[in-house]
This record gives structure tokens, C-alpha cells and sequence, in this order.
């Protein structure tokens, strides 16, 4: 069920409750008696503002064994800042933009890092990130690969194919990890995405860039996904580039298995 980001809002008004999101980005999946040690508030008072929080899809319950756990899910925070930036200049939304990377994601020198938690079963969303009739969808590029480590993979998107030696599987562990190198700049690619000249030219010179994805289940139906983006330029522009884009294909991915409600992210 889609959340109005109205209760967003409204969840992420109050102070104690950004204390309690602040602590389970550092942690997550605590139960209610470790959330109230770590913060100078009544079990009842922590318990009222996790419903809210709850209510408005920013974090989710599972039980484990006779507690219940909590999970930060960015998803609603990645929905409403991407409105609420894309609408206006990004430089008057900069507080939002702050809380969003806060709580989902961290930008290094030279890796970008982000996790999300997505309502599904771990072999569909395997499936999701590798096969065409799913990256197709939410993604908008296709990948053709045998799938064994070493295996080259092409990518293709717009109409452009992507093909190069130097593109292939590292890891892949069916329903844990999958590990690959991520694609060549080119000038048919540059042309389908409405990359320009110069973009293109600094971004060939950038050394290749590899791409993890950790899947781990969690608890209730829900799986843990982590996105390594790694190996990049700290000079570079590919780093800033992605640490917009990743977030909007991640919440397509989501919207996708949740919803079944296909929305292509803007790569």
C-alpha cells in the first residue's frame, strides 16, 4: 500500500522520532527494550512513536522469536525527496537531500553504499537483478550473460549495445551475492541516454567501476539489499552520478516487486 507523503512528513517532524531513525540506520533490526536503552525516553513514549513511524512505512516490523524487530525501509523517504527535489532547485531542498543519503546510503572517495528492504522472497529478487524481463521493466536495460563467474556480460539500453571483454561476472552466489563490472562509455550509449560530449569524454577516462548487490532475508517476508558501488573516481563524476541514480532505480525495483507496478527509473 502506497503511504501519502503527508504521514512522512509528519513521522519525520518530531525529533525523537528521527533519534529512533537515526539509530536503526547505525543498527537495524533492534527490538523495542535495546531502542529504549540507547535513548533517554519511556518504553511507552519510544513505543507511540514507532506506530507512527510504522504507520508511515519508513520502518517495518518482523518478529523474531517473541520480539519484534524493527527495520529502517528508505523507500517513502527516497519517493518524497525525488518529488520534492526534482521540483524545485536542488539547493532549497538541500535538508531533505541531506536526510535522505543519511539514512540510506553513504558516498566515499571511492564507494557508494546503500540498502533498502524490499517485501519479497529472496529468489525474486535474485531474479530481478539479473533477469531481462525484470531489469527491463524498472530499469530499462537488459543484460545477456551466461551467468558463471568470468562470463562476459552485454548490456543493452535504448537501443544501444554495450559490448566489451573487460565487462563480466565476478560473483555469482544464487540468492546472496552477485558482483559484476559495470559497463563501457560509448558513444552509441552516450547518444541513446542523451549524455553529451563532454560528460562522455570525462567519464571514459575513469577507471572501471564494479557493482555488488548483497541480498540477506530478513524477518516477515522482507529481504535485506545492500548496493555496493565501488572502485570509483574520487575525482570523477561517475560517484556523483550514480549516488542520484541508484536510489530512484532501487525504489523502481521495490515499487516493481511490491506493487507489480512497473516504473522505469531514469538511469
Amino acid at each position: 500500500m502506497e503511504v501519502a507523503s503527508d504521514e512522512v512528513f509528519k513521522a519525520l517532524a518530531d525529533q525523537s522520532r528521527r533519534q529512533l531513525l537515526d539509530a536503526l540506520n547505525e543498527r537495524n533490526g533492534q527490538s523495542l527494550r535495546e531502542l529504549c536503552a540507547g535513548l533517554d525516553m519511556s518504553r511507552q513514549a519510544v513505543s507511540k512513536h514507532l506506530a507512527v513511524l510504522e504507520a508511515a512505512g519508513v520502518i517495518r516490523v518482523a518478529r523474531h522469536g517473541r520480539e519484534k524487530l524493527h527495520y529502517l525501509d528508505s523507500g517513502p523517504i527516497t519517493a518524497i525527496a525525488e518529488r520534492w527535489i526534482n521540483r524545485y532547485h536542488r539547493h532549497r531542498a538541500r535538508v531533505l537531500a541531506d536526510l535522505k543519503y543519511a539514512l540510506e546510503g553513504s558516498v566515499t572517495d571511492t564507494e557508494f553504499v546503500y540498502t533498502t528492504y524490499i517485501r519479497t522472497t529472496p529468489e525474486e529478487l535474485w531474479r530481478a537483478l539479473h533477469d531481462p524481463e525484470f531489469t527491463g521493466a524498472y530499469w530499462g536495460v537488459t543484460f545477456a550473460s551466461d551467468w558463471t563467474v568470468g562470463a562476459a556480460m552485454t548490456w543493452k539500453e535504448k537501443g544501444a549495445v554495450l559490448a566489451d571483454p573487460e565487462q563480466h561476472v565476478l560473483v555469482y552466489e544464487p540468492c546472496r551475492r552477485l558482483s559484476y563490472t559495470w559497463h563501457t562509455f560509448t558513444s552509441a550509449w552516450a547518444a541513446a541516454t542523451g549524455i553529451d560530449d563532454e560528460t562522455l569524454n570525462r567519464l571514459a577516462v575513469e577507471p572501471r567501476s564494479i557493482v555488488t548487490f548483497d541480498l540477506e532475508p530478513a524477518e516477515d517476508g522482507v529481504v535485506k539489499l545492500t548496493v555496493i558501488h565501488g572502485r570509483l573516481d574520487p575525482n570523477g563524476i561517475l560517484r556523483d552520478m550514480i549516488s542520484g541514480g541508484w536510489p530512484r532505480l532501487l525504489a523502481a525495483l521495490k515499487t516493481l516487486l511490491e506493487t507489480g507496478r512497473a516504473l522505469t527509473a531514469t538511469t
